[in-house]
């Protein structure tokens, strides 16, 4: 039995490729509950080898280390079973990846892509996992190669311009970006990762008003959706670069923050505009003890640095210095370990986290001396660049309170001249 794109599929029957075809046309919106759907394909046929994959993807996906053990399961089930050889190449990146290799298992899936190109569920993880990684070039590259041999009448056509939209945005070519992320929901407006490109474009060349009219135009993304959070996160921020405060805390306590999550990607994405918040001088008041709760549930995790930077500005801003250590004794486990976390933590992570809680002290100077070390590496520990202009942001004002006008100067000359090229690109 074959998926819609012509896959064959080992241990399937028909009840199981409706279910797991729901699942995947799910996540290319990122809506609904796809792991849901994958456990329902593996009870109408447990000897679905995708059945399994997809359950482990969506694990890994979460960049929580306590979702590893349950996509482990996941492989070993797979393992156990007959499977085909592209079945066998999603195993090998999922067990690369539940090993803590991540870049490995985006080459994995780089070279099954090479072999099966309508594959879009390695091509989406190995988009994920660039994005992790912070490959931009990966990010666009990746579905450049495949792009060719689709076709409009390919299902799932409109997750893969709206990648590729995302891909090209990190890369700076923001006009083709805009109209292929424009032109993916076109054909589906419930394609949240276009929704996303369309809005980093957006920011990225200072466009606030647009962008709010973006958000706020297609509905489709703000309901049951894996993204939601984030893309409220971007109607916030052009809303904080407009200077509205009022509105920024009115959408992080009615949807970014309303339902007290505890879900990784959704606290980052809590604790990076509290934050920016904070360098503007706005006091969130409570906000911080009630978010740094939740992020004690992941305190020991020392699984992605990402994640911990983000946990430790919650932390320090609510206080919470007991919950600073246990960050700072899980990621002195992380750096004994040989993976990409490990490097993640050593070169960017560690220092980033020493560079927010010197300036949360007040002690701008050294902030200023550690940002300024890993600014322009910054990227390889993932995120996007919008993302990680909050470490740009905070060296900026660390400068000016530390009484460096002259680097306080430079740096806001420097992001106005940038600002002003992304604008007329």
């Amino acid at each position: 039995m074959k998926d819609a794109h012509g896959h064959q599929l080992t241990g399937c029957n028909a009840e199981a490729l409706a279910l797991l075809e729901r699942g995947l046309t799910q996540l290319r919106c990122l809506r609904n509950d796809p792991l849901a759907s994958a456990d329902a394909a593996l009870a109408a046929s447990p000897e679905l080898v995708m059945g399994h994959v997809l359950r482990a993807w969506l694990y890994l996906m979460s960049s929580e280390g306590g979702a590893v053990p349950e996509a482990r399961a996941a492989l070993e089930r797979a393992r156990a079973l007959p499977h085909n050889d592209r079945e066998a190449r999603h195993l090998q990146a999922v067990g690369q990846w539940v090993d803590g290799h991540w870049l490995l298992a985006g080459r994995s899936l780089e070279d099954l892509s090479v072999e099966y190109p309508h594959d879009l569920l390695a091509l989406q993880v190995g988009h994920q996992l660039d994005f992790f990684t912070g490959d931009a070039r990966m990010l666009r590259d990746r579905i450049a190669r495949v792009l060719p041999a689709w076709s409009a009448d390919v299902p799932g056509y409109h997750a893969l311009l709206g990648m590729y939209a995302f891909g090209l945005e990190e890369c700076g070519d923001y006009r083709l970006a805009e109209r292929l992320g424009r032109q993916a929901i076109s054909r589906e407006p419930a394609d949240a990762w276009a929704q996303h490109a369309v809005a980093h474009v957006l920011e990225m060349q200072g466009r606030r008003e647009e962008g709010i009219a973006w958000m706020r135009g297609n509905p489709a993304w703000q309901q049951d959706n894996m993204l939601a959070v984030h893309n409220w996160w971007h109607l916030a921020l052009y809303h904080l670069e407009l200077g509205d405060s009022a509105s920024v805390l009115e959408l992080f306590d009615n949807s970014i923050d309303a339902s007290g999550s505890q879900i990784a990607l959704e606290l980052v994405d809590a604790s990076a505009l509290l934050w920016r918040l904070q360098l503007r001088g706005v006091d969130p008041g409570e906000r911080w003890q009630n978010l740094a709760e939740r992020w004690a549930l992941l305190a020991d995790d020392g699984h992605y640095a990402f994640n911990d930077l983000h946990a430790c500005m919650a932390f320090a801003s609510a206080g919470r210095s007991d919950l600073l250590e246990r960050v700072q004794r899980a990621q002195a486990c992380a750096l004994q370990r040989d993976d990409d976390n490990t490097r993640m933590t050593r070169e960017i992570g560690a220092p980033a986290i020493e560079a927010l809680l010197a300036y949360h002290d007040g002690r701008y100077a050294r902030c200023v001396e550690l940002l300024r070390a890993i600014r322009n590496q910054a990227h390889g520990f993932g995120g996007s660049h919008a993302q990680r202009d909050l470490l740009d942001q905070t060296l900026l004002v660390a400068a000016r309170r530390d009484g460096q006008a002259g680097l306080a100067t430079a740096l806001e000359r420097e992001r106005h001249l940038l600002a002003g090229q992304r604008a007329v690109h």
